[in-house]
């Protein structure tokens, strides 16, 4: 099959998969082997490529939000030519404490796609059979793609951050994330108020329908009753904080975050304000987030790209040229 490669022991200062003929996975019990439709391309691919985050496996396929058909391997849960998605999180150890109390998103073994394994840039990848949901017909695979990860870790963060109906909620930051949160805040009778660099951004919040929209410096009118951040930077995590009302939460929706600056407790903290990070998400979060996009008809705008220009959609990502979400498409 063709893959984009990425491996660091020839790592450039450019992004620099390499599209090379490899062996198709061979399937193992438990395990389906899928044709990929098509595979969102993730911020924390980037994080990946240029070495922010440790290596696991290599060389590597990367690639996490992924939509497939099954073709080997099937089972009476999934049958041949069964359309799923596969997500961030390929699998868990089902016996850690953190497992056992309905807490996989924690595991202390965790199998993490285009990772620590071989993920969707390619023509063919291999996923758990317990982690490839089955995707309803109504949403296409180029269009479905980026909910994978970004739909569904958004709405982990929704969860996190503890948001009610009704709540004034800050999104720090506008990338595939936030913009995929917002209609279901929309949905819960949330007002939406977002912090977020770059014209193009501002706009995107505002046909979005956000109830208020400011650049990276200003300050959303009302104190917040929770925020999420979506940006990897400690400054941003201050400013959600310092618009929070007593009692509220922010949630860090960021995989790699760089260094947090100081700030003053007693202003910003006290009052039982709270931080929380977001980390993976479970598969209930999975099948609750793709159950509620299905019924609010959620379409991301999407930017396609073949396998061979895998290097170009990394490049689209990082610069943030693209209008829509980054989905290569085999």
């Amino acid at each position: 099959m063709k893959a984009a490669i990425f491996d660091p022991a020839i790592r450039t200062t450019a992004l620099n998969l390499s599209i090379k003929d490899v062996p198709r996975p061979q399937v193992t019990p438990g395990y389906v082997l899928l044709r990929v439709l098509a595979c969102g391309v993730c911020r924390t691919d980037l994080h990946i490529v240029e070495g922010d985050l440790p290596m696991l496996h290599q060389p590597l396929i990367p690639g996490h939000q992924i939509v497939g058909e099954v073709i080997e391997g099937a089972s009476t849960g999934l049958p041949l030519g069964t359309r799923v998605g596969v997500s961030w999180m390929g699998g868990t150890d089902g016996d850690c404490f953190f497992c056992k109390h309905g807490m996989e998103n924690l595991c202390d073994h965790p199998t993490f796609t285009g990772y620590s394994v071989d993920g969707g840039y390619a023509e063919y990848a291999l996923a758990r059979e317990a982690f490839a949901y089955p995707l309803p017909h109504e949403l296409d695979a180029t269009h479905v793609a980026p909910l994978l990860c970004a739909g569904i870790i958004g709405f982990r963060s929704l969860r996190v951050a503890g948001v009610n109906h009704g709540d004034r909620v800050g999104l720090f930051g506008l990338g595939s994330s936030a913009t995929l949160s917002i209609p279901i805040l929309h949905s819960w009778g949330c007002e939406v108020y977002v912090v977020t660099r770059g014209e193009a951004h501002r706009a995107a919040a505002v046909s979005l329908g956000a109830t208020w929209v400011g650049n990276e410096d200003a300050r959303p009118p009302v104190a917040l009753d929770c925020a999420i951040t979506f940006a990897p930077s400690g400054k941003v995590v201050v400013d959600a904080l310092s618009n929070l009302r007593k009692g509220g939460v922010v949630a860090i929706n960021a995989i790699h975050l760089d260094q947090m600056p100081r700030f003053d407790y007693d202003k910003l903290l006290w009052g039982e304000r709270q931080i929380r990070s977001v980390a993976n998400m479970t598969r209930d979060d999975a099948r609750d987030f793709l159950a509620l996009a299905t019924k609010l008809k959620i379409q991301p705008r999407v930017s396609v790209f073949s396998l061979d220009q895998a290097n170009q959609a990394l490049e689209a990502v990082k610069n943030e040229t693209e209008n829509g979400s980054a989905v290569i498409v085999p």
